[in-house]
């Protein structure tokens, strides 16, 4: 398939700049730790790239989605798949593309957030799926930093010291996930082994894969500290895209152990920048077959 150019070149050099996030429609119903807000553009530009649309883009990591649904609502792919192990964040999805996404939204609404409601709710065990999506949406949006894993505290003073209130937003998040079901026919989800379906689909020819794992590589410890299942052998996932017809782009952070392992398997990569929470700027690392489509 041809490609075209990823970044603007100037007298050769490659002319990467953040993106602003606030330039980029927000479509997740998470405030996910890792989100790749900041890839969109980047990402639109690689899948429009293609001189055939993709019939399928999967997203085996999916997290918070962004990209999985910046390609289902700009009909980047002609469907999209999501992967999802974590069952809390797994729950959200199915219900969002179930039937149950209009007793959620309508849970959202009404629901009245103080320190007592978000306790009371939140220490409940619950094997209803639509009520486990509430209570993960409740506590990514009250937790501190989004995170859902394990020990994760809550959210004290908060912007401008709202506190719990701070990312608690339920006309906007009620809104986004009605958004979400109404391209839910674009959209599967499996709740899923990353390695299982990447494994499946290897072969396929038709489809593009985008690839943001837990970052645990190199003795990295942000992913073990963001997520419930952060382990990841990532000797294996790098040989497992090696495999594959379609494309893919993965990112990772920008460290020497990962670029030996790119390097050893025959992979390209550019360091993209971008900011964090805390607003520093730093390099992330863009790995795939080839990159002629940017040079």
């Amino acid at each position: 398939m041809h490609q075209m150019f990823l970044f603007q070149k100037n007298e050769g050099a490659v002319i990467e700049k953040p993106t602003n996030v606030a330039s980029v429609p927000q479509r997740s119903p998470f405030r996910y730790p890792g989100g790749k807000t900041w890839l969109v553009p980047r990402f639109r530009q690689w899948m429009r790239s293609f001189s055939v649309r993709p019939d399928i883009l999967i997203e085996p990591f999916a997290g918070g989605a962004v990209l999985g649904l910046t390609a289902a609502f700009e009909h980047l792919a002609n469907k999209v798949l999501l992967v999802e192990l974590d069952e809390q964040v797994a729950a959200v999805w199915e219900t969002i593309l179930s039937d149950d996404v209009h007793w959620l939204v309508q849970r959202i609404l009404s629901f009245e957030l103080n320190i007592e409601s978000v306790t009371n709710i939140l220490k409940r065990r619950t094997k209803l799926r639509r009520e486990m999506a509430f209570q993960t949406l409740l506590k990514n949006r009250t937790a501190h930093g989004g995170i859902l894993a394990g020990g994760a505290g809550r959210i004290k003073n908060g912007e401008n010291g709202k506190g719990i209130h701070s990312r608690w937003y339920p006309e906007t998040i009620a809104k986004r996930i009605s958004a979400i079901a109404s391209v839910s026919s674009k959209i599967e989800f499996y709740h899923a082994d990353a390695f299982d379906i990447l494994d499946k689909y290897k072969s396929a020819k038709n489809m593009v894969f985008f690839i943001d794992p837990p970052y645990t590589a190199g003795g990295k410890r942000a992913g073990s500290r963001l997520y419930n299942h952060s382990f990841v052998d990532h000797s294996r996932l790098f040989s497992l895209a090696k495999e594959m017809e379609g494309d893919f782009l993965m990112t990772y952070d920008n460290a020497a152990e990962v670029q030996k392992m790119a390097d050893e398997y025959g992979f390209e990569t550019r360091a993209i920048p971008m900011k964090n929470t805390h607003h520093a700027e730093l390099d992330e690392l863009l790995i795939g077959k080839n990159f002629q489509w940017i040079n």
